[in-house]
């Protein structure tokens, strides 16, 4: 098959920035792309918390004119790196107004406002860079609303420059819930047409929305999980833009986000006491008795420890922890929580702890080892997601053997085997409804499957780790798009 040069363009990539799963998916495809022979690059901001002397970035001579329409001409740096431990070259574009701050999108819980002009200069940064570089992509694939002016860009400012020509674009949304909605004036900075602002493209309740402009022009739109595609097609997921995206649905695909299994795996994690397999779980008995250490939760092995990794919001189902919890203390285990997010949730959970303190613990914040030991020393993790277009910590559970607990949405639903209490089968146990009684009463039945069947627990433990969610396949399935979008070009010119 023909070798492509691809030009990834995303506003955060593992280890430079990250926020969320965007990050990790724009800092680990673009490996498994590599490995399949393709000439891939990324793209990104050079945020001030990028340390260049650590990543070894070397600065590009001459700087970078970027044309902003009504703005004129504004001129970036250009410092080029290394996807550690690889040879992927990574380009961050350097500007200090837009992007020397301590925040990628925001600063003490309020965003940028000027967040608009700064995620277009990165797209129109993307074709000027390609041109510096002599770098002629067969294929531009932005991310999220922060580059999906680029689609829209290639078919209308770029459409006839010759060094783009067959050029196609594919747009990946992570999280349709953030969307780019701002002021149609920006159509001027833009550059183009004003017949772009209309209600199949860029027009959006009177204002303008790039992700929705993105969508309209964009070669093949992908989503992060098959169920999050056909969800976001509904009126409870799709943000008021369902309509679009079903008048968009022959170009949607879904495909599940892999994991980096050099980083989460048993068998090699430096954050864990001791490596264990599916064929022997000693280590990961160590691994729960260091995590009751830590805690100073009783050290019982008999008890099953239930773990929360992650963002203290709404999405993530927080309330509904809030809402269970009652019922939960009443039972014989234990729950660790690591996360940090609003405000009540930070002060609510550390006091129901002191309550408690045999039975729950937390750590507000967020600690990366601390992270892979709850993965590790859990026999349950809990994921009740309100939506969840993807998700990774499901499966860094299983890699773990941890059992997820998880609400049927998007990609927790995709990637889920639900328990079968006749037959032993499953990977976790899955609950449709958005309340704390159904929370509650999924748990309790993951307690009771522990303390009645054992043995289906050690068995649900052993599938789990054999499960294999890897980047390659994941990378086939793009590879195929790409391919596909590319065949059309061809086709029709």
């Amino acid at each position: 098959m023909q070798r492509l040069n691809i030009l990834l363009a995303a506003s955060e990539v593992v280890p430079f920035a990250k926020t969320g799963g965007l990050a990790d998916v724009a800092g680990a495809l673009p490996k498994a792309l590599k490995d399949l022979g393709h000439d891939i690059r990324i793209v990104m901001p050079r945020y001030y918390a990028v340390d260049k002397e650590k990543f070894q970035l070397k600065q590009l001579e001459d700087a970078l004119g970027v044309p902003m329409g009504s703005m004129g001409e504004l001129w970036a740096g250009v410092f080029e790196g290394k996807l550690p431990g690889t040879e992927i070259p990574v380009y961050f574009i350097d500007h200090e107004g837009f992007y020397g701050r301590k925040g990628l999108y925001e600063e003490g819980g309020y965003s940028f406002t000027d967040n608009d002009i700064r995620f277009i200069f990165l797209s129109k940064a993307v074709f000027q860079l390609a041109k510096k570089l002599h770098f002629k992509p067969d294929i531009l694939h932005a991310n999220d609303w922060h580059t999906a002016a680029i689609p829209l860009l290639l078919r209308s400012r770029f459409g006839s420059d010759e060094f783009f020509r067959g050029t196609a674009s594919v747009l990946t949304i992570h999280n349709l819930q953030h969307q780019g909605q701002f002021y149609k004036g920006l159509v001027d900075v833009l550059e183009v047409p004003w017949e772009e602002y209309n209600p199949l493209s860029l027009e959006n309740f009177g204002g303008l929305n790039l992700l929705k402009g993105g969508i309209s022009r964009a070669d093949m739109v992908t989503t992060v999980s098959p169920t999050y595609a056909r969800e976001i097609q509904t009126q409870e997921f799709g943000w008021a833009m369902d309509g679009h995206i079903h008048g968009n649905q022959q170009k949607l695909v879904g495909i599940v986000n892999g994991i980096d299994y050099d980083e989460w795996s048993p068998a090699n994690d430096p954050y864990i006491p001791y490596p264990f397999s599916a064929n022997n779980f000693k280590g990961k008995e160590a691994a729960k008795k260091a995590l009751q250490q830590y805690f100073n939760l009783p050290e019982r092995n008999d008890v099953p420890l239930i773990g929360f990794v992650g963002r203290l919001a709404e999405q993530k189902g927080i309330e509904l922890v809030a809402r269970a919890i009652g019922g939960m203390l009443q039972q014989d285990l234990q729950f660790v929580l690591l996360g940090t997010g609003q405000h009540w949730a930070e002060n609510f959970f550390p006091d129901v702890a002191a309550r408690y303190p045999d039975k729950f613990a937390t750590h507000i914040g967020y600690s990366n080892p601390l992270a892979h030991q709850i993965e590790a020393g859990s026999d349950f993790f809990l994921m009740p997601s309100l939506f969840e277009p993807c998700g990774l910590n499901q499966l860094y559970s299983l890699s773990y053997g941890t059992l997820p607990i998880v609400r049927a949405t998007g990609g927790l639903n995709d990637t889920i085997e639900n328990y079968d209490p006749e037959t032993g089968s499953g990977t976790g146990f899955k609950f449709d409804w958005a309340t704390g009684d159904a929370l509650y009463g999924t748990i309790k039945w993951a307690l009771d499957t522990w303390y009645e069947k054992p043995e289906h627990i050690t068995a649900m433990k052993k599938r789990a780790m054999q499960a294999q969610f890897g980047w390659e396949e994941s990378a086939r399935e793009y590879e195929r798009i790409y391919y596909y979008i590319l065949g059309k070009h061809h086709a029709f010119g």
